[in-house]
């Protein structure tokens, strides 16, 4: 019986443990503190799963490089607020460009 017991206990801790580290973020994001980005409110969503993007002046064009430097994010916006996918892109580090005529502003952005 001690056995039965013990097989159902450390099978309900593993369960907990799967489930408590499954919950864990898919991306860190680090913001560009420059004067001139205050302007791009640039941060994830909830569940870390989506990169947003506001602003109060139009959204032109975002991009992003991986380390392989090819371009995962590759679009042309025309508007105030944009959402970027984060599940489609590689796992490693990710340098978003946002361009705001004249202004680019550059941060990154690493997958886990």
């Amino acid at each position: 019986m001690k056995k039965y017991l013990l097989v159902f206990i450390t099978t309900c801790t593993n369960f907990f443990f799967q489930g408590l580290f499954a919950q864990q973020g898919l991306a860190i994001i680090e913001k560009n503190v420059n004067i001139d980005a205050r302007g791009l409110f640039h941060n994830l969503n909830t569940t870390k799963d989506t990169l947003l993007l506001k602003s109060d002046k139009k959204i032109d064009y975002v991009y992003s490089i991986n380390r392989n430097y090819k371009r995962e994010v590759d679009n042309y916006v025309d508007s105030k607020s944009y959402k970027v996918p984060l599940n489609n892109l590689s796992k490693g580090k990710h340098v978003f460009v946002v361009r705001q005529s004249p202004v680019l502003i550059v941060f990154v952005n690493r997958i886990f």
